[in-house]
């Protein structure tokens, strides 16, 4: 797998006001050290994982996908092989997504512009490292043959990595491709097959959180000043984001391990009821998001909607205008 190296402008800012507050920043921060986990001692990595063993029905939404599926044919056992492989192909997006994470997270501490939010970014740079050594172990140890990066989640990360505006990379990590990997943690339970990747994501998803509080409150104000030109360039580096991070979930990686026929496999991702559902609840994290940054214009919007990513109420109508920003 061929390393991703980035050549980028990094802009450095310091601040002399060392002033601290009440605020949300202060409150993320110390939320952070208080929950700081550790990666051995928090874990039982002991826990087997039964790699490829049979697994549980599952859902009727779920049965009746694999029925409609050009999987259906070959039995049961490629049902029970699709959604291990499924496991070991997101755990290995999740580890590639967290260790571009880890760099974002040190440029946002070289570049947000008070000594407040860089030192809520560095616990993040901590909390960034923690999970990468999590899931690269469990990949390490338990999965036969984890997956190499996505290529357009790979795209998505060259595009936050070489932008040299921090509140770019920002938007780009923490708000798109964090918040939906903390909805994709916080439905592990039901996704998930062994209790010892439950366990990590459930510790994973709390750190995520914070992460992606810190996007929002670093960008809300910044978005609030930015020109309507420059709020709109904004918006189409989202609508790219999503569109990058939807056709990622087709899961082309997956159709050729299994040897589907590739153009069957992703017909079927993009139209089956389960899983424009799972993308839809991943997605509605984002959403959120979102509009508490205040690009949830009608554009945005639309072109969600174009992509099948909104779910019905997911965007509350009171919040959905952008900052008026400025003319020009």
């Amino acid at each position: 797998m061929r390393d991703l190296d980035v050549q980028a402008r990094v802009h450095t800012r310091l601040s002399w006001d060392y002033s601290t507050s009440t605020g949300r920043l202060r409150t993320l921060t110390d939320r952070a050290r208080a929950g700081q986990w550790d990666a051995e001692r928090d874990i039982d990595w002991s826990v087997p994982v039964p790699f490829g063993a049979p697994l549980p029905d599952g859902s009727g939404l779920a049965r009746a996908s694999f029925e409609a599926s050009p999987m259906a044919g070959r039995g049961r056992a490629m049902w029970d092989a699709f959604r291990w492989e499924l496991q070991a192909w997101l755990v290995s997006q999740f580890l590639h997504g967290e260790q571009a994470a880890l760099a974002v997270a040190a440029r946002l501490v070289e570049s947000l512009p008070t000594v407040e939010a860089k030192l809520c970014a560095a616990t993040q740079v901590t909390d960034e490292a923690r999970h990468v050594e999590v899931f690269a172990r469990y990949l390490r140890e338990n999965v036969p043959e984890p997956y190499p990066v996505n290529a357009d989640l790979r795209s998505l990360l060259e595009d936050v990595l070489r932008d040299s505006r921090w509140d770019v990379t920002a938007l780009g990590m923490q708000i798109m491709v964090e918040a939906l990997a903390m909805a994709a943690f916080r439905l592990a339970g039901s996704t998930f097959h062994d209790p010892l990747i439950r366990r990590i994501t459930a510790l994973v998803a709390r750190d995520e959180a914070r992460h992606v509080s810190l996007g929002v409150v670093s960008l809300e104000e910044v978005y609030r000043e930015l020109s309507a030109r420059e709020l709109a360039e904004r918006e189409e580096l989202v609508l790219e984001a999503a569109a990058l991070m939807r056709r990622r979930f087709l899961l082309g990686d997956l159709w050729e391990r299994l040897a589907v026929d590739r153009s069957a496999g992703l017909a079927y991702a993009a139209t089956d009821p389960a899983m424009v559902m799972y993308r839809q609840t991943v997605f509605a994290r984002v959403v959120s998001s979102l509009v508490h940054i205040g690009l949830m214009s009608p554009h945005v919007r639309q072109g969600l909607a174009d992509l099948d990513l909104l779910r019905y109420g997911t965007v509350p109508r009171r919040l959905s205008r952008r900052p008026p920003g400025r003319s020009g």
